[in-house]
Parts: C-alpha cells; structure tokens; sequence
C-alpha cells in the first residue's frame, strides 16, 4: 500500500482538501474521486460512518488510513474535530459547463455576483444541494472551490455543479436578480430553467449583470431592515421556486 502521507503530498497541489468526516461522506456519496483520506482516530470515523453514514461506510472503510495526530494536524490547515480529512479531484470545467449547460434544465442556477465571503459562499453551496439546484456560478475573484468554501459547503460541491465564469458566460435561462427595487417575489413563479441571481454582501448586483436581467425581485423585509445574509437569500427564493411548482432532484 502506498504511504498515504507521501501520497498526500504528491497531489496536494492539484486536489480539493475536504476537511472533515462530514465532507467526505458527502464527496463520497456524490461520486468523487477520492485517492487518498486519513484519520488520527480510524476507528472513531468508522464509528460516525456507522452512525451517520452506512450507505458509504465500506467505502470509508477501505479508504481511510490512521495517521498519528501530530501527522494529520500537519496536512490540514485548521485540524477538524473529527480529525478526518482527505483530497479528491476536483471536476473539470468542461465537466461543470455541459452540467449548467444542459437543456431542458430542471432546476435553477444559482448566481453569486462578485461574492466577498468565502464562508457565506459555503453555505450557498450546501443549500443549492439540498434543493437539487443544477449548479452554483460565482463571478469575481472569490475561488468557490477554495478549502474554506468546501469546508463550509461540507462537500456539497461535488452534488452540484460549481464553477467561477464571467458574467457573459453565465448559463442560458430567464435570469432573475434580487433587488430591493425588485417585485415582490411572493406574486412571482420562478420557472426551472430560471438563473437566480444574488449582488454581493456589500455592494449588490454590479452593473454587468444589472445590464443583463431579465426580471428584477425583491424578498419581503420588514422597513429598516437593510438587508438579509446572503445564504439566507438564497434559501428564501430556493425555497420559493420549490414551494410554487419546483422540486428537489431524488
């Protein structure tokens, strides 16, 4: 059997850290290429596998390897509490384009224009999986497979797809932008094929993707209120196309 450390280290570079046992559970029940994953406590993770995970834990099984504690604090950048963590392969971008590319789509995009918040980006993630959206877009420099989102996202990037594009690449549909000068999302129906956009944390929508919406909404709020967390946002108007006809992939 290879080394798993010195396996680590030869593709640290070119794989995605997932950092924790509830991110490689995820990864591995969405298909990822895992090559190599390690434990300071086996036997601890397997007991998790059996409580939380029996559908992957013979998978689990044959892939973690205990390492000793100090070993694994050095590969990760912030050890986890469950003292699990791994790499997998990252999709290609060619991959990811044909997923958000595909016709007729079934479920939303999610856009996130020039997001600043690698934790908030995380959380996006993980919601667009649970509501079996067909993808999360970011644009701007936020990298949304950084080990900080993943990590946030639990490993839900790999039940999606996730890429970084440039606003005149986002993918075809109705694009729907939040604003609040928008109409008020509760009279509208968001279609499957929507591509649902969200302005950053600070400043909102930039002008290029203002330039290219089609629908302008806005989620209820309370007067002087001034804004929602963007995760929240995103969970609203998730929420919203699943509750007026849409509905999350098996």
């Amino acid at each position: 059997m290879n080394d798993p450390v010195r396996v680590w280290h030869r593709l640290a570079g070119a794989c995605v850290l997932l950092d924790g046992f509830h991110a490689l559970k995820h990864a591995v029940r969405f298909g990822a290429e895992v090559p190599v994953a390690v434990s300071a406590d086996r036997s601890a993770a397997l007991a998790l596998a059996d409580e939380l995970a029996p559908d992957v834990r013979d998978t689990l099984d044959a892939l973690l390897s205990e390492v000793p504690r100090e070993t694994y604090a050095s590969l990760v950048p912030r050890p986890h509490p469950t003292a699990v963590a791994a790499l997998a392969v990252r999709p290609s971008r060619e991959v990811n384009l044909r997923t958000l590319a595909h016709a007729p789509r079934s479920a939303p995009v999610v856009v996130l224009d020039q997001p600043r918040n690698l934790g908030n980006a995380g959380a996006v993630i993980r919601l667009a999986a649970g509501f079996g959206a067909t993808g999360v877009v970011t644009t701007g420099t936020l990298d949304p497979w950084h080990p900080t989102v993943v990590r946030g996202g639990a490993g839900l990037h790999f039940a999606t797809a996730v890429e970084r594009l440039d606003v005149d690449e986002l993918p075809r549909g109705p694009l729907f932008a939040l604003d609040p000068e928008g109409e008020d999302i509760r009279g509208v129906k968001l279609p499957d094929d929507a591509v649902l956009a969200f302005g950053s944390e600070r400043s909102g929508l930039s002008a290029a993707l203002r330039a290219r919406t089609d629908h302008l909404v806005a989620l209820p709020m309370r007067p002087q209120v001034s804004s929602y967390n963007l995760a929240t946002s995103v969970a609203m108007t998730l929420y919203h196309w699943s509750a007026t006809g849409g509905a999350p992939a098996p």
